[in-house]
């Protein structure tokens, strides 16, 4: 069970877990000193209450006793004559059965303990409820003298304890709200404690994803304290790490790319020159001829395409209000694709920030892919979601398995229906400059079954709204 509890408290969130250890704490502070200020405050009135009335009893015990000297004492005169502390009342018991009392009987007091105070030679004492009231009771066997001709005198005094009692649960209702008060405050502490401690994580959490939508150059603030300090600096120099690596790495493609293209495009000359001299050469030759212009033709997209990835990695990105409506149309109308376009709901005239070019990028190769891989285009709806705005882009090929459709997303990595096509023009890079190019907008990029149960995929890019038009 401990185990358990200790798993437990290990999977609530860091801010949780401050504000909990300081509510605790607080809880746990108020609680001892709850229980130690009414266990003290509750024992001194008490027994300062017992104490003034144990002298009072005494006092007027005194009295009673010099009355006896008389030969035929009047007790009710005399008892109305004893001073009361705090509403107590009096009675006395004479020989077996004979009580006087202003107030009392002899049924409220309990017998055993009458027994008691007659049998014994010093005072009693008993703390009990009568009429569901806290009362302090004392009894004292008297010892007539003089010309009296009593044999028995025992003298009973009652003193209520309401006003303790009522005093005791104001000071328990006080010392109460005082702990819940107290909790609050280590609420508050927590709060702000928790505040200040993860601060630096959530500007780290935030640089990281900086970093992860493509600012590379993303570093976090100096700080003073020498604690966090080591953290700060560690995480700038390892996005400096970081930076001058992916910047190294896509300069190396953009290198190679752009060496590429001078014999591709020696190549794609000869090519041409061959072309125009087809009929001068044989059946086998033109088969050959025929599979070098489509090799040329892919080894051109691919280098296209590293061009695009090097320049995504680490080339600035322009951020202007795109409308995404009009974007789509207008790569539609480039592409003469007839797809069907649907905008639902508040997705009208809806805005990103974001870099127009890359983003039209994204839409070409989505609808590139539907008609190289997946039958062609049959549907795109702008969607709004929330904050977010969905383009989804609809197909009728054999769509992508479930196991498939985290990979395709990756570099260099070809689906299921480009292998069994055998599409020799297609690299793996198109949806993973799709990916990216999302990524670097704060958005994302997915694929999933179609909604209508029909064959055919649907990739769906997300992208952050900035606002209405």
């Amino acid at each position: 069970m401990t185990k358990y509890r200790g798993l437990l408290w290990r999977r609530l969130p860091l801010r949780a877990r401050v504000i909990g250890a300081f509510t605790l704490g607080a809880a746990v502070a108020a609680l001892v000193l709850i229980i130690i200020t009414y266990g003290l405050s509750r024992q001194s009135m008490l027994r300062q209450r017992e104490e003034s009335s144990e002298r009072q009893f005494f006092a007027n015990a005194r009295q009673v006793q010099s009355s006896l000297r008389a030969e035929d004492p009047d007790f009710a005169q005399l008892l109305e004559s004893l001073p009361s502390l705090s509403g107590s009342r009096s009675i006395i018991r004479t020989g077996d059965e004979t009580w006087t009392s202003l107030s009392l009987t002899p049924n409220d007091l309990p017998s055993e303990f009458v027994v008691a105070v007659v049998e014994a030679r010093d005072a009693r004492s008993l703390r009990y409820r009568l009429n569901d009231e806290p009362v302090l009771a004392f009894g004292l066997q008297l010892r007539p003298g003089g010309a009296s001709a009593l044999d028995e005198v025992a003298y009973f005094e009652l003193v209520p304890f309401v006003e303790v009692e009522n005093t005791l649960e104001s000071l328990a209702l006080i010392l109460l709200v005082g702990g819940a008060l107290t909790v609050l405050v280590g609420v508050g502490i927590g709060l702000w404690a928790s505040g200040g401690l993860l601060r630096p994580l959530t500007e780290i959490s935030h640089a990281a994803t900086s970093i992860a939508q493509g600012r590379f150059d993303t570093r976090l603030e100096e700080v003073r304290d020498p604690d966090l300090a080591a953290l700060v600096n560690s995480f700038n120099e390892m996005a400096a790490a970081m930076e001058d690596r992916i910047t190294r790495d896509a300069r190396f493609a953009s290198d190679v790319s752009h060496e590429l293209r001078s014999p591709l495009m020696t190549l794609r000359a000869s090519i041409d020159v061959m072309q125009h001299r087809r009929e001068e050469l044989s059946d086998r030759t033109k088969q050959a001829l025929d599979l070098l212009n489509d090799e040329v033709a892919r080894f051109e997209h691919l280098v296209q395409d590293l061009l695009d990835l090097s320049r995504s990695d680490s080339g600035p990105m322009e951020n202007d209000l795109v409308n995404i409506e009009e974007l789509v149309k207008a790569t539609l109308k480039r592409t003469e694709d007839d797809a069907s376009l649907e905008i639902i709901g508040t997705a009208r005239g809806a805005l990103v920030m974001g870099d127009k070019r890359r983003l039209a990028q994204v839409l070409d190769n989505l609808l590139r892919n539907a008609q190289k891989y997946g039958g062609g285009v049959t549907r795109i709806t702008v969607a709004s979601n929330g904050g977010k705005i969905e383009i989804a882009v609809e197909d009728s090929g054999p769509g992508v398995a479930p196991s498939e459709r985290s990979l395709v997303f990756e570099r260099f990595t070809r689906g299921a229906a480009a292998r069994k096509r055998g599409a020799g023009d297609g690299a793996g890079l198109g949806l993973a400059l799709v990916d990216e190019h999302a990524r670097r907008h704060g958005g994302s990029a997915r694929v999933e079954g179609k909604s209508d149960g029909q064959p055919g995929a649907r990739f769906v890019i997300t992208l952050p709204r900035a606002g209405r038009r």
